[in-house]
């Protein structure tokens, strides 16, 4: 077994951890810092060290049957290669805590695109892996927006100068801590700063006021030891520093973060916040206060509250507005009114861009980022999400308009942007996206003759997706092939259904049926997908699912459409039924107000076990989503009648064959009364 850490503390602490959940102080040796281990069996090793030795090693490629890489998402640096490409372990199991590289690197390559186990943060602290936090924003009297702006950052120099030019904004700082803080003399706190000249300044002026205060960057690393002690014994409080404590050093007792500079990357921020996060005795939950004063409408704030917050239908807008009702257990956020009209403005901005201002953000790409050029690198720079471009029409067409391509043919362009926005961004399918994505490689060229009825099954639903309409072509092929014929647009959906498959953070499941069809459960699908892929016509049957119910009589089944969150604005009285789930695998279901124990369709219901009757139920958050789509339903499966009670409506649990997803369930069960 190999350990790789670029750091001796993280292979002290890994080490140490391994013992004792072995418990065996003997296990391993340290191969860092000119420490050499006796035998090479159970090895701790620093990047550094393997990189230095590697050409020298005694060891072959094969040597280590187990490889753990701590902190992986800095993989794609030029220090990791050669031991990736040397080493041929039979298991490689990287670990990190932000797996969203910095530079726009993709990790997963060496991985086989495979993860093994995800936990995210707001997971994390609701299942108290960490410790909860209270999140302060604090209105700053520092104006960024004129500081300079390069390569998607802040100009470090001009930070500086702008925190260090008078005192006033330390002794706001201080006030906030005598505000927000318990004791500001009597705490564990990591204060992350722009600059060593930043850093050095903040642990001056806070000794001047009376605070034990100290400073730690690049210039004075062989003082690490030292002041991690005295901030433990808190002989100081206060720890400023540049790019130190970012990742792998654990001082768990820390209880107060102060974010003294904008952090562009969600990367940073998160390494940063999670120095406080470390559960430890006599700690309640972490203090964090970020300062935050006008920004230049290119920083942006949304990415910071959206990974606070986790995964929620509700925009990151509407949660700063409402109080941010969906945290983690435990956790607040509380933003002073200065500074949250501050960020509501940014994401306002950020997220209100118009055709003409994407346009010049793509044409000035190349002067913000060595990246390549290409939709993934566009979003991640500039923080949006893939929405925001097809909100305007066509990515390369917007690239045309920006001079970065050649104008080129419309046939069929508009097609196949509505697709993309109307249908394909509604949609989370694994199994569907890769069929459609096999089609695109192969410019949409088919032989039915050599499909699956499965495959030809969502041929079907793409021809929806596509031509929303039957008519106009003398054969499924021709419809299909019809999509090959706009190149450019053929480049584009593959570009965009490798983004959306990368999105994908869930395993969707088979389903057994005694007839076949396409759909997997756990995944989410259009309404007329769906409709399509139960051998539906999408427009004959249109009427039939209005009330959320459409039933194919030759397959014997019965699709329920179910919305958790219904409005007046979307749906009429008769439309208003009382649906959420009672736990992972039960779910109540209102029917239609025409259904009851003694009426026809109530009994195809209450007898559907023994007329072998099919009940599928796909259901979805609300009609729209934060971008104002239609939302997609989500598959969960067959439900069986475990019980039922009340007349037109009636009420039905219905008892799932696999659990609701994960994503799907706090939205379901939170609407379940008393």
């Amino acid at each position: 077994m190999l350990f790789l850490a670029h750091r001796k503390e993280i292979l002290q602490q890994a080490l140490t951890t391994y013992q004792g959940i072995l418990r065996d102080n003997n296990f391993g040796e340290l191969w860092v810092d000119g420490l050499v281990p006796s035998s090479y069996e159970y090895v701790f090793a620093s990047i550094q060290t393997i990189n230095y030795r590697l050409n020298s090693l005694d060891l072959s490629p094969e040597y280590f049957d187990y490889i753990v890489i701590d902190e992986c998402h800095h993989l794609t640096a030029n220090s990791y290669r050669g031991i990736i490409n040397y080493f041929k372990p039979k298991i490689l199991l990287g670990l990190t805590a932000t797996p969203e590289r910095m530079d726009g690197g993709d990790i997963q390559e060496d991985f086989h695109n495979r993860i093994a186990a995800e936990i995210r943060l707001p997971e994390a602290l609701n299942r108290k892996l960490l410790c909860p936090f209270q999140y302060f924003g604090i209105t700053d009297s520092i104006d960024l927006s004129n500081v300079g702006w390069e390569r998607g950052r802040y100009i470090s120099s001009e930070l500086t100068n702008v925190y260090t030019a008078n005192d006033r904004r330390v002794g706001e700082i201080a006030a906030a801590l005598g505000k927000y803080t318990k004791d500001s003399t009597d705490v564990r706190a990591i204060g992350f700063c722009v600059s060593m000249e930043h850093a050095k300044f903040m642990a001056e002026k806070f000794s001047m006021a009376g605070y034990k205060s100290d400073y730690l960057t690049s210039e004075n690393t062989q003082n690490r030891d030292k002041v991690k002690s005295q901030l433990l014994k808190k002989e100081i409080n206060y720890l400023f520093v540049v790019d130190i404590f970012n990742e792998g050093v654990d001082i768990p007792e820390i209880d107060t973060v102060l974010f003294l500079r904008p952090t562009e990357s969600l990367t940073i921020f998160l390494q940063q916040l999670g120095r406080g996060l470390r559960l430890a005795d006599e700690k309640d939950c972490l203090t964090v206060l970020d300062f935050v004063g006008n920004s230049r409408p290119e920083y942006n704030f949304e990415n910071k509250f959206r990974a606070l917050i986790g995964k929620t239908s509700t925009t990151v807008h509407n949660e700063i507005e409402d109080n941010f009702p969906h945290l983690p257990l435990g956790c607040s956020i509380v933003l002073e009114r200065k500074a949250k009209e501050i960020i509501l403005a940014n994401i306002k901005t950020a997220t209100g861009f118009n055709r003409n201002q994407i346009v010049l953000k793509i044409r000035h790409f190349k002067h913000q980022t060595h990246l390549p050029f290409n939709l993934k690198n566009f979003l991640t720079l500039n923080n949006l999400p893939i929405q925001a471009i097809y909100k305007r029409g066509s990515w390369r067409r917007l690239c045309q308009e920006a001079g970065i391509i050649e104008n080129f043919v419309q046939i069929n362009e508009r097609e196949i942007v509505t697709a993309i926005s109307k249908k394909w961004l509604s949609t989370n399918a694994t199994s569907y996206f890769k069929f459609i994505l096999k089609l695109a490689h192969d410019n949409f060229k088919i032989n039915l003759e050599k499909l699956n009825e499965e495959e030809k099954a969502m041929l079907v639903m793409l021809h929806y997706d596509v031509w929303q309409k039957q008519g106009g072509f003398d054969s499924l092929e021709d419809s299909i092939e019809a999509i090959g014929k706009n190149k450019i647009m053929v480049e584009e959906i593959i570009e965009v259904l490798e983004i959306l498959i990368d999105n994908i953070d869930f395993k969707e499941i088979d389903i057994q049926l005694p007839y076949m069809q396409p759909l997997k459960v756990h995944s989410r699908y259009t309404r007329d997908q769906i409709l399509a892929a139960f051998d539906f016509s999408t427009f004959k049957h249109k009427s039939s699912s209005r009330e959320g119910v459409a039933f194919n009589l030759e397959l014997n089944t019965e699709l329920l459409f179910i919305n958790l969150i219904k409005s007046e604005e979307n749906f009429s009285p008769t439309t208003m039924y009382d649906d959420y789930a009672i736990n992972d695998t039960l779910f109540h279901w209102q029917s239609q107000n025409s259904a009851g124990p003694e009426t026809s369709k109530g009994l195809s219901y209450i007898n559907h076990l023994k007329t072998k009757k099919k009940i599928l139920l796909f259901v979805r958050e609300k009609g729209k989503d934060e971008h104002d789509n239609t939302m997609g339903y989500v598959f969960v499966g067959e439900g069986n009648l475990k019980e039922h009670y009340g007349a037109k409506p009636m009420n039905i649990k219905w008892e799932l064959n696999e659990p609701l997803p994960h994503y799907l369930w706090k939205d379901a069960a939170k609407l379940s009364v008393g």
